[in-house]
């Protein structure tokens, strides 16, 4: 037996339609969800860009510098997302904010020191025994 499928000329504007409650909140539950996600890509691009950028500031793998960014926002009680975009436009031109130069500093400061395996980056500085 050979079937066949006849589909009407105007096949691609068919339209799907879904029973939604009376309130319409699956659909107000499935925008906040795009919503949420299309933030959260957003900020994701963002990240990655000026993790990029620490990657090349102070040579290291993405992890280091994607916890440096996270050093940052947790000194500086922002979002990760804000401070990359601050990374960001700082390095197109825009002054860093002087809450977040002084994060900068303190992670990089940490970053360095366990990278030559300290403690504590102060201690050698403190002690005289500075970089040679």
């Amino acid at each position: 037996m050979h079937r066949t499928a006849m589909l009407p000329k105007d096949w691609w504007n068919l339209r799907a339609e879904a029973s939604v409650d009376p309130a319409g909140q699956d659909v107000a539950v499935l925008r906040a969800e795009i919503d949420q996600l299309r933030r959260a890509l957003a900020g994701r691009a963002v990240i990655d860009q000026a993790c990029g950028m620490v990657m090349v500031l102070a040579p290291c793998c993405h992890e280091p510098a994607r916890n440096l960014l996270v050093d940052m926002a947790r000194q500086c009680s922002a979002k990760l997302p804000d401070v990359a975009a601050a990374v960001v436009a700082a390095w197109e031109g825009e002054p860093l904010p002087r809450r977040m130069q002084r994060a900068l500093r303190h992670a990089l400061r940490r970053l360095y020191a366990e990278d030559r395996g300290c403690d504590s980056p102060l201690a050698d500085e403190s002690s005289g025994r500075g970089r040679p």
